[in-house]
C-alpha cells in the first residue's frame, strides 16, 4: 500500500499507477521509427515502462514480448516492483551476471526475429554502442531521440497524484522552516533543515540539490547554500522540491527578511510576481510553450530588466526534475492536457540580489492546476 502526504500532513493512499498501457504505446512509436525492437538503457525510462527502479537494468521491447535484465542485487526487488505495477505477465525478467544478461538479450533478439534495434542515443555511449553491437549482431542498431520521453510528457492520474503529494510535502516543510530566515541562520542551516523536514514529512528524497541564496548570492540562479548568515533586510531565494515514489516537485519562492527602506529588489519582486502570474495564466492545452515564455519575458523587458532574465521560463517535471517540454524562447512544443511544467521567471542583479518565483502546474483543457501552493507573500519577520 502506498501513501503520500496531504497538505494537512495526514497520510493517504495514492491513486494507482497506469503502467500496463505504456509498452503498447511505445511499440507504436518503435514501428514509426522503422525499428523492430527497442533497447531501453535509460534507467528512468526503464522505471516508467516497468515499475522497476533498480540502479542496473536494461529492457528489450519487441513486437510481442519484453525482457528486463538485471543482476542479483535486484532479484527480489524486480519481482516485487513488476508485480506491484501489474507487469509480471507483460515483461520477462532475467537475473544474472553481465555476460549471461547479454546472452539472454541476444537470444531474445533472435527469438523476436529482430532486424533493427533502436537505441536511446542520449543515454548510450560510444563504447556501449560497440558492446551492444557485438552481442546483438547481426541486428542493425539505429539511434533514436526521446522516444520514451515523448510518452512521459503526458502524466496519468497516478503520476499527477504522486507529484501533488511531493508538492504538498515541500509546502509543509517550507512552512516549518520559514521562521529560520529571521533567526540569523546560515544558508546551509536553512537548506539542511528544509531537506530534513521533507524527509520527516514523507519524502523519499529531495528532488534536487536545495538552493537557499541570500543577499548578493541570490543574483546567482543556481547558487549553492553557503555559510553566509541571513540577516535583516536580506532577500532570499529558496528553490527546492520533494520526491514521492520517484515523482518530483519543484518550487521557488523569494522572501524579504525584516523591514527596511524600499529598494530596487522590491520593484523587481513586483514585476517578477506579475510576470509569473501572467505566465501561469497563459498555460493551457494547445498553447505553444514558447508563448508562455514570451508572456513572462515581455513584462520583464518592459520594466527594463530583459538582460537580467537569463534562463528559460520553465521545463517539464516528472520522474526527472528537468524533462520535456522546454518552456523557453523559441520552443515549439505544444502543451497538452496532462503535461506538467514549471513557470519560473527571474531577475538577477549582480552584487545586489535576485528574485525568482516558481510553481509547478498541470496542464488542463481550459488552463492549468497548480500543484505547488505555498504563499508568495515575501515578508518574513525577524526575531
Amino acid at each position: 500500500m502506498s501513501f503520500g502526504s496531504s497538505r494537512a500532513g495526514a497520510p493517504r493512499q495514492l491513486v494507482p499507477m497506469e503502467v500496463a498501457g505504456r509498452l503498447p504505446r511505445l511499440r507504436s512509436l518503435v514501428d514509426e521509427v522503422g525499428a523492430t525492437a527497442f533497447l531501453v538503457t535509460n534507467l528512468v525510462n526503464v522505471r516508467y515502462l516497468t515499475g522497476f527502479s533498480g540502479s542496473a537494468g536494461e529492457l528489450l521491447v519487441g513486437a510481442d514480448e519484453a525482457l528486463l535484465v538485471t543482476d542479483g542485487r535486484y532479484r527480489t526487488q524486480a519481482a516485487e516492483q513488476l508485480s506491484a505495477a501489474g507487469m509480471s505477465d507483460a515483461v520477462q525478467t532475467f537475473v544474472g551476471k553481465v555476460q549471461a544478461q547479454r546472452e539472454q538479450m541476444a537470444a531474445a533478439v533472435g527469438r523476436m526475429g529482430t532486424r533493427r534495434v533502436a537505441l536511446e542515443a542520449q543515454s548510450v555511449t560510444w563504447g556501449a554502442k560497440r558492446r551492444v553491437g557485438e552481442f546483438l549482431s547481426p541486428a542493425e542498431l539505429m539511434p533514436t531521440e526521446a522516444v520514451v520521453e515523448q510518452l512521459r510528457q503526458v502524466k496519468d492520474a497516478g503520476e499527477l497524484d504522486r507529484m501533488k503529494a511531493a508538492a504538498a510535502i515541500a509546502d509543509g516543510a517550507l512552512a516549518e522552516v520559514l521562521g529560520m530566515l529571521g533567526e540569523h541562520r546560515s544558508e546551509k542551516e536553512v537548506a539542511l533543515a528544509l531537506d530534513t523536514a521533507m524527509r520527516r514529512l514523507g519524502a523519499e528524497d529531495r528532488a534536487f540539490d536545495t538552493i537557499v541564496a541570500s543577499g548578493p548570492n541570490a543574483a546567482k540562479p543556481h547558487s549553492r547554500p553557503s555559510a553566509r548568515p541571513i540577516g535583516p533586510g536580506d532577500w532570499v531565494v529558496i528553490d527546492f522540491g520533494a520526491t514521492c515514489e520517484g515523482y518530483r516537485s519543484d518550487m521557488s519562492r523569494t522572501f524579504r527578511v525584516g523591514g527596511g527602506p524600499a529598494g530596487e529588489l522590491d520593484k523587481v519582486f513586483a514585476v517578477v510576481a506579475e510576470a509569473q502570474a501572467s505566465g501561469v495564466a497563459r498555460v493551457r492545452a494547445g498553447v505553444k510553450a514558447g508563448d508562455v515564455d514570451s508572456t513572462c519575458r515581455e513584462l520583464i523587458a518592459e520594466a527594463g530588466w530583459s538582460e537580467a532574465f537569463e534562463h528559460g521560463t520553465g521545463h517539464g517535471v516528472g520522474l526527472d526534475v528537468h524533462e520535456a517540454p522546454t518552456v523557453s524562447e523559441g520552443s515549439t512544443a505544444i502543451l497538452a492536457t496532462g503535461f506538467v511544467v514549471t513557470v519560473e521567471p527571474g531577475v538577477y542583479l549582480p552584487g545586489v540580489g535576485g528574485v525568482r518565483i516558481e510553481d509547478t502546474v498541470a496542464v488542463t483543457d481550459d488552463g492549468c492546476r497548480a500543484l505547488t501552493g505555498f504563499t508568495k507573500d515575501p515578508a518574513v519577520p525577524t526575531t
